[in-house]
């Protein structure tokens, strides 16, 4: 065998015992790992959960950061542009994924500038009234704006967000036109449906269900296919017959840079699906209103790309501009 070819398969054979051998040592210091929004919120709550328990079974500091602004759209770059050597993750949200969809001009790949590591949880959403309202369920809410075509509101807490977006969908799977009403915060679009100001809101499960059990709210429905387990007794908007096909959740998952080394993404899945099975990461997770879902890489990365397509379809159905 000549010089060449004897350096060749040297080469590859240290190839081979790289993969392992990165796996073994990682992580030799403190991990990053970024939440796009403000602290107190779901990926804030879900990303500090992990972040404990990832620690003691990585036997590493592993620190939640908080980069909020533009919809996600800064801590998705912050990512993007972090060193690939998987000391910065991130966690994602369907919200992230919107936002790329609605912003003009995006600085980064939302799906290809990113190594998939992992799904975390879903969390659905409901569609809620008053007590007093004349909407007792989906089939009544749906008839009644057939009739009266943009007379009835609906309220989210913002422009473009999952909330929004969620609505939006509703509108076109059940072929009616309602007028959105954007608020801030969860609390102000709450308000303005106890003071009568929108007729319907759409929000989080996480956000709604202290208003609904206590009989504040009424919830005609859950978004997702299936019921919560909180409620059971709340019917999938889906079920109603009169809204086909519609399945939304917002969600969470576990990312960082594309590019990072496959042993890497591979101890990181392990180790997040290791946790996901753990009886007090579940019971945590669903005192916020997440229902535990684990993935492969592929498979996130595959829903990542269906997501994304979804969303930029719903966009584009409703005339949003981006912005």
């Amino acid at each position: 065998m000549n010089k060449t070819l004897t350096l060749a398969a040297t080469c590859l054979f240290a190839a081979g015992l790289a993969a392992p051998a990165i796996a073994q040592e990682y992580p030799a210091q403190t991990i990053r790992m970024i939440s796009s929004f403000g602290a107190g919120g779901g990926s804030d709550i879900i990303g500090r959960i992990l972040a404990q328990r990832m620690q003691e079974k990585l036997g590493q500091n592993v620190i939640v950061e908080n980069r909020p602004g533009a919809g996600g759209v800064l801590g998705n770059e912050a990512v993007a542009n972090a060193p690939k050597d998987g000391y910065t993750l991130g966690v994602q949200t369907a919200g992230q994924i919107i936002a790329s969809v609605i912003t003009k001009n995006m600085r980064y790949d939302p799906v290809g500038a990113f190594d998939w590591i992992g799904q975390i949880a879903t969390a659905g959403l409901f569609i809620v009234v008053r007590p007093d309202s004349p909407y007792k369920d989906i089939k009544s809410l749906v008839a009644a704006a057939k009739a009266n075509p943009g007379k009835i509101t609906f309220g989210s807490p913002g422009f473009a967000a999952t909330q929004h977006l969620a609505g939006e969908l509703f509108k076109q799977s059940a072929g009616i036109d309602m007028l959105h009403v954007p608020y801030k915060t969860s609390p102000e679009v709450l308000s303005a449906l106890l003071s009568k100001n929108v007729d319907v809101v759409v929000d989080t499960i996480t956000a709604l269900l202290g208003q609904v059990q206590s009989g504040n709210l009424i919830a005609l429905g859950v978004t997702g296919k299936d019921r919560f387990p909180t409620t059971p007794d709340i019917p999938p908007v889906v079920e109603s017959g009169v809204v086909p096909n519609y399945d939304v959740n917002t969600w969470y998952g576990l990312y960082g840079p594309k590019g990072m080394p496959p042993a890497v993404i591979a101890k990181l899945n392990k180790t997040l699906n290791e946790m996901l099975e753990e009886p007090a990461i579940r019971e945590r997770l669903g005192k916020i209103g997440a229902v535990v879902k684990g993935s492969t890489p592929q498979e996130f990365a595959a829903f990542m790309t269906s997501e994304h397509k979804k969303w930029s379809s719903v966009r584009e159905k409703a005339g949003l501009e981006q912005r």
